[in-house]
């Protein structure tokens, strides 16, 4: 294993729970079982990667504060699902996930989440927060907008973060969920706590984002910096330019910089949060059990947590597990048949 895999896997691992390792022992038990399946890395792992590279026409809908921008695919008719991408990814993560599960009769929709490609806030005076309440909140407003008022929900980075928030805080919105990283919920005082030297190396994006310095370098370099950070979490990904400049262009939104420097500012507590989010993040900071349908996708990029036993006892309602070895974090673009087929096991767990 290379030393950008060890990096990034050790890093994950200690942050994919966000809780104290001291809590995430004491949450794991043996009491609570699950089948977890382990897919071993083979070419046909990635079939599928890269077979679509549209998304369709971009819609618009006013939801909450924001102007979303979201690509659909599949009869409207159909049970809704909705894909959350991450940092830094943008929706051409499901271009292939969105048409299999079309095929399969699913209506898909996939938002660009704030600060990303054609999302805009409606009032320049909305402060531009990125901590996670606020963005699980733009997506129950979605569904508000779209007049969904239930529907399976999967997601990956940020994404996953986002379904995991909305399970929690609204398990009424979720028939089931599919999260890579198991539970990635944000605790700010387990955020205090130091790691081990090599998994605080695999976060060094964060410093960086930290300083004044790093806003101006992610500001002018925002290109060259997130396809350093595509490469160093999927290493064995071979995506070509093509692929890359056309999540890329996402990037290019107003906000984009602010967002994502607060996102990571906030978690370290070095930005405040905005206090109409203040209620959810109280019931965030106590790490609420997740009781929907739930399926949770582990890859390299998750290195000592992915068996998911840290985070297993978080999930209470039906479950799985799944391992995709050889695979890095951006599952859905990198094995998007295994992730499609997650989202519809589980609509019939």
């Amino acid at each position: 294993m290379d030393i950008s895999r060890r990096l990034f896997g050790g890093a994950l691992a200690a942050g994919a729970a966000s809780l104290a390792a001291a809590s995430l022992s004491a949450c794991a038990t043996d009491s609570t079982t699950a089948s977890v399946t382990s897919t071993a890395a083979t070419p046909g792992l990635r079939a599928g990667s890269g077979a679509s590279t549209a998304l369709g026409p971009i819609k618009q809908i006013d939801a909450g504060v924001l102007n979303v921008g979201y690509a659909e695919f599949g009869p409207s008719t159909g049970q809704p699902v909705i894909l959350l991408h991450g940092w830094p990814y943008d929706a051409y993560s499901y271009a292939d996930v969105g048409p299999l599960l079309a095929a399969a009769g699913y209506r898909v929709i996939v938002p660009f989440l704030r600060g990303y490609g054609t999302t805009t806030f409606l009032s320049a005076q909305t402060v531009r927060t990125g901590q996670q309440s606020a963005i699980a909140r733009d997506i129950v407003d979605f569904m508000d907008a779209l007049h969904i008022d239930k529907a399976i929900l999967g997601g990956f980075d940020w994404g996953a973060r986002t379904v995991d928030i909305i399970a929690a805080l609204w398990p009424q919105r979720c028939k089931a969920i599919v999260a890579v990283s198991g539970y990635l919920v944000t605790q700010q005082a387990a955020q205090q706590q130091p790691l081990s030297p090599e998994a605080e190396l695999g976060w060094w994006y964060q410093y960086y984002f930290a300083t004044e310095r790093g806003r101006l370098g992610y500001s002018r370099n925002r290109h060259d910096f997130n396809k350093l950070i595509w490469q160093r979490a999927s290493p064995l990904w071979n995506f070509d330019d093509a692929t890359y400049d056309r999540s890329a262009a996402a990037f290019d939104n107003p906000d984009h910089v602010d967002i994502v420097i607060h996102n990571y500012r906030w978690r370290l507590s070095l930005a405040p949060g905005e206090p109409q989010y203040d209620a959810y993040e109280q019931q965030l900071a106590t790490g609420p059990a997740i009781t929907v349908p739930a399926i949770t996708i582990a890859s390299d990029f998750d290195g000592a947590a992915k068996d998911g036993k840290p985070y297993r006892a978080k999930f209470t309602g039906r479950y799985e597990h799944r391992v995709l070895d050889g695979i890095g974090h951006n599952v859905p673009q990198e094995a998007p048949h295994p992730f499609a087929q997650a989202i519809i096991d589980a609509d019939h767990l």
